[in-house]
């Protein structure tokens, strides 16, 4: 479980999403204040879920083809949540006055990027398993 290239992805992924939203801000209104993900209960709810899917992902290791379910259930949050920080930085103002975007908005981007590697390593083990098989 543990020596598996995945595993290591989905665990980056769980720290990603798990603890990394609360450090880092995702947005500064225009009155200057630091917008992280634990002032919004919908994006920390995402967030959370997202972490706790990649963890069922790699409790799922004996099961390959849910464990590539789940992944892309979790790279479908992480899509929405990256399309609300895309709208909600279309709607920060753009003025001179202090409202800038986060780095914290690029964590979705980041944690897909991990899914999708976890994904093609376990396609890769499926395939192993596979071509063993018909070997025998």
């Amino acid at each position: 479980m543990i020596q598996r290239i995945q595993t290591v992805y989905l665990l980056i992924v769980t720290l990603i999403t798990g603890i990394l939203p609360f450090w880092v801000n995702l947005w500064s209104d225009a009155e200057g204040n630091e917008i992280f993900a634990k002032n919004d209960l919908f994006i920390s709810g995402a967030f959370y879920v997202s972490a706790l899917l990649a963890l069922v992902a790699i409790v799922l290791f004996k099961n390959r083809k849910n464990q590539f379910v789940v992944n892309r259930l979790n790279m479908i949050l992480n899509l929405f949540l990256l399309g609300f920080f895309v709208y909600r930085s279309l709607n920060l103002s753009g003025e001179i006055s202090v409202s800038e975007k986060g780095i914290g908005m690029l964590i979705p981007i980041i944690s897909i990027v991990f899914l999708v590697l976890a994904n093609r390593a376990i396609k890769k083990d499926e395939d192993l398993v596979k071509s063993v098989d018909r070997l025998r």
